[in-house]
This record gives structure tokens, sequence and C-alpha cells, in this order.
């Protein structure tokens, strides 16, 4: 049998030199994926290229969407609604501003224009009117954070006597039909119910002034306010007499005679009186209001009733120097400063 001579120095190299050049392959190959990863990442960290932002406000819808389709830009659109129905469908705002520097594919918020809730006033009359107010109220609920309700109620109201119930609303402004541009605000004209209507006239006697002007506030009834003196077991500052008595029938537009008592004190610093004021007839009755103002600033309302006109008055307990202010459909009509009364004159000028 013969025998194979290996030489060990010869294959000892040969295997180094394979292993020098697998070594030098592995490298290679890692030093080949880190140049491809690194690269990768620089392209990641650069991103897309940077475009400006083009101004889309005030443009149609249709025409921004093209001008940020030609940047590379995509829209997120909200819509609002708006004080008028000429800018419907027009682009309100935009974040980010037009100018700013932005990598393509970004997104620009728009916020787009529904115009106003309703276009035309609808026909309120032959309506109450409280359900005209809720109406009113659900459409500003529906206009959002934004309460651009179109429509909004002339506060106060108008009223008159009608054979129509009362609270029904008789007229209106603007008249049905008309179109809404804008901010519309309703003047009503509502019943009162029939002028010869009768009533069961409210129990006043025994109320303190505050009550029966609240009272009368509700009820809406035509008024007069005297004063007279407290007598022994009275309590002072109360309707100790009226007219027709209560629990009676009358017609709604009698005016309700009260007879009021002089508390026999009043704390320091303060005034009991009756304000008087005489207001010039009107052809349906019209809101009045009295407010008193106090000398620190504090703003009091006493009464506030559907008046035709006449003789107002008006009993108050009240710091001197406030003062009064007599208003007809939010518009000032009289004011006048509260002062100590003369010790010659007379505190009584309607005694019973």
């Amino acid at each position: 049998m013969g025998f194979i001579n290996f030489d060990l120095d010869a294959v000892e190299a040969y295997v180094a030199n394979h292993l020098k050049l697998f070594i030098s392959m592995a490298v290679g190959l890692l030093v080949f994926v880190g140049l491809i990863a690194v690269s990768i990442f620089f392209i990641a960290v650069r991103g897309a290229e940077e475009t400006m932002v083009p101004d889309v406000r005030g443009k149609e819808l249709t025409e921004a969407l093209l001008e940020l389709q030609q940047k590379e830009l995509y829209p997120r659109i909200s819509l609002r609604y708006t004080q008028s129905s000429f800018d419907k469908g027009l682009v309100l705002e935009q974040d980010p501003n037009f100018g700013a520097l932005v990598k393509a594919g970004r997104r620009i918020s728009l916020v787009v224009s529904r115009g106003v809730l309703v276009n035309t006033v609808e026909d309120y009359r032959g309506r109450d009117i409280n359900d005209v107010r809720m109406d009113l109220q659900a459409m500003f609920a529906e206009a959002g954070a934004s309460g651009l309700a179109p429509l909004s109620l002339k506060e106060p109201l108008m009223y008159d006597y009608s054979d129509e119930a009362p609270g029904t609303i008789l007229q209106q402004k603007p008249e049905p039909g008309s179109g809404i541009s804008g901010p519309t605000v309703l003047e009503f004209v509502v019943s009162r119910g029939p002028e010869n209507a009768i009533i069961t006239v409210p129990r006043f006697t025994g109320l303190n002034v505050a009550d029966a002007l609240a009272l009368l506030g509700r009820e809406g009834l035509d008024f007069v306010f005297s004063l007279r003196p407290s007598r022994a077991g009275e309590t002072g500052g109360t309707v100790v007499y009226q007219e027709p008595p209560a629990e009676t029938q009358a017609s709604a537009n009698t005016p309700v005679s009260l007879l009021v008592n002089i508390p026999p004190e009043v704390p320091e610093g303060e005034l009991f009186g009756l304000f008087s004021y005489t207001v010039p007839m009107n052809p349906y009755p019209l809101a009045m209001r009295l407010e008193a103002l106090a000398p620190g600033g504090e703003r009091e309302q006493l009464i506030n009733i559907p008046y035709r006109g006449g003789n107002f008055t008006v009993p108050y307990q009240l710091p001197e120097g406030t003062v009064l202010i007599l208003s007809i459909l939010n518009r000032e009509l009289h004011r006048e400063t509260l002062a100590a009364p003369d010790p010659a004159g007379s505190l009584f000028p309607d005694q019973l």
C-alpha cells in the first residue's frame, strides 16, 4: 500500500489565504450594508422636498384644492356657519398660514363657510311666542360654538289687544319670505287677548311691594299705586287695599288700584316713597321697565311690564342717592335721583 504525503505548510497557507479572503468579503459586505443603511437614514431624515403654503383664504374651495394639489399638499376640511350667505363655500381660515415652508405631503387645515343656517324669514304670524323662542334657541344651538345664529329676537316684545289668544304673534318684521344675508333681528307684536276680556283679579292685599310688583309683571295688568301712613297692627310696606277686590271678575284692561302703607320706621340712609311719571299714551302696550341704580353701582330691576301709557307709579324703599331709570323698549325715558323730601312738604299725596 502506498502513502500520500501532505505538505502541511502548503495546506496551512491555503487555509489562511482563503480565511483572509472570507473575512475581507464579510467586512466589505458589512461596510456596504452600513453605507446603505446610513443613506436610507439620511434620506428619511431629509424627507420630502419643502414647499411654500399658498394663500387660499377667501377663495372657492375647488380653487383652493387645486392650488394645494399643485404644491403636493393635502387638505383637512372643517365647516362652519357664518353671518352671511355670500361667503358660502369660501375658505375662511387656513393652518399653517400662507408663506410657511412645509414638507410636501403635509396636511393643511381649511375652515370653509357653510353660509347661514337659513336663507329666508319664515312666517311666524299666528304662532305662540313661546314656541318661536324655543325654535330660535334650537337654531342657536345648531350654530355651534361660533354662536352665529342668523335670527335673534328683539326684546322686550310689543303687545296689543286682539281676539287672538294671549301670546299669539300678530305682526312681524322683517316680512315673511325676506332674504337673510346676515344676522337678522325679529320684531314681533304679540296678542294680549281681547281688550274687553274678563279676568279674575289676583290677590294683592298682604303682599310686600316687591312681591306685588312681581305679580303685576307676570299678569301684565294695568295698575296705579298710592301711599298712606301705617296704622296700628299693620306691617309697613305692604298692600293694604286693592280695587277691584281679589277674586272678582273685571275687564282685562281695568287698572288695579293698590294702596301701600308707609313703614313707620325706615332705616337710616334709606328713603320710602312713590315714583311717579306720566307716560305718553301708545296705540298698544309697550314694554316698560323701572330700574334702580344704587350709589355703589349695583343695578336692580323693580318692574318690567307691558304698559299702554298714563301715570306710571311705583313704590320704593331704596338708599338715598339711588337713581331711578324708566325705560320703554330699552330706550331711556326718564331718570331721577332720590333725595330726602323737603320737611315742609307732604309725604302722603294720596291718603285714604
